[in-house]
């Protein structure tokens, strides 16, 4: 998988200060500004490259979840990859940030694992005649319930990894820039394939505690 550096583009390392990073990026703009370049045909590119680099990095908190994001260490930068890849590995990256948010927060409530379970056997054996751990039962409940399990403090932190997880992938050509509707798409692919995470987090949780009656 692709490794998105926004560290490389500004020429800092993955342990820079924010000081340092905001150093780097002055300097860097002042170095290509189009103004100081102007028989540069890249400089307007290159200065549209490294503020979509500090928007993410010179961020703190941006660029914590830029981390979160990131491939890792040992992965290579492989400008010819493929955008579809790319994409299909950021929508399952942000699957199971959304499965194990929701997961992490019903193991901290038992209680309300089992009056779940309790609702859905209700409504499976009340469609089927007999208990089963049907999927699109619990699926229908986790859409219903989802909003009182969800924090206003859950869903901020989605918000930043969807707009992190947007730029990187826009970084990378999935969609461009000046394409505002194909950028919506995007995002509003991104926040339902988290959604989707959240759902089957909430059908992980009730699994464990299932016994069929």
């Amino acid at each position: 998988m692709v490794r998105i550096d926004f560290y490389r583009a500004l020429g800092v390392s993955r342990d820079a200060s924010d000081d340092a990073i905001k150093k780097a990026y002055r300097k860097l703009v002042f170095q290509h500004h189009p103004d100081r370049n102007p028989d540069s045909t890249q400089a307007q590119a290159k200065i549209r490259d490294l503020n979509a680099a500090y928007e993410v990095i010179g961020d703190p908190e941006k660029r914590r979840t830029y981390d979160r994001l990131n491939w890792g260490e040992e992965a290579v930068r492989d400008e010819a990859a493929d955008p579809a890849v790319i994409l299909d590995e950021m929508e399952k990256k942000l699957f199971d940030e959304g499965r194990k948010e929701v997961f992490a927060i019903l193991m901290k409530d038992v209680k309300r694992i089992k009056a779940e379970l309790a609702v859905i056997r209700e409504r499976t054996v009340a469609d089927q005649g007999y208990d089963t751990f049907k999927e699109a039962i619990i699926q229908e409940r986790a859409s219903e319930v989802m909003e009182e399990l969800v924090t206003a403090e859950m869903e901020g932190r989605k918000q930043r990894l969807v707009e992190v997880a947007t730029e990187m992938l826009l970084s990378q050509g999935v969609a461009k820039r000046d394409d505002e509707g194909g950028v919506r798409l995007l995002r509003g692919q991104l926040e339902d394939v988290f959604r989707k995470g959240r759902a089957k987090g909430f059908a992980a949780a009730l699994e464990l505690f299932y016994e069929r009656r």
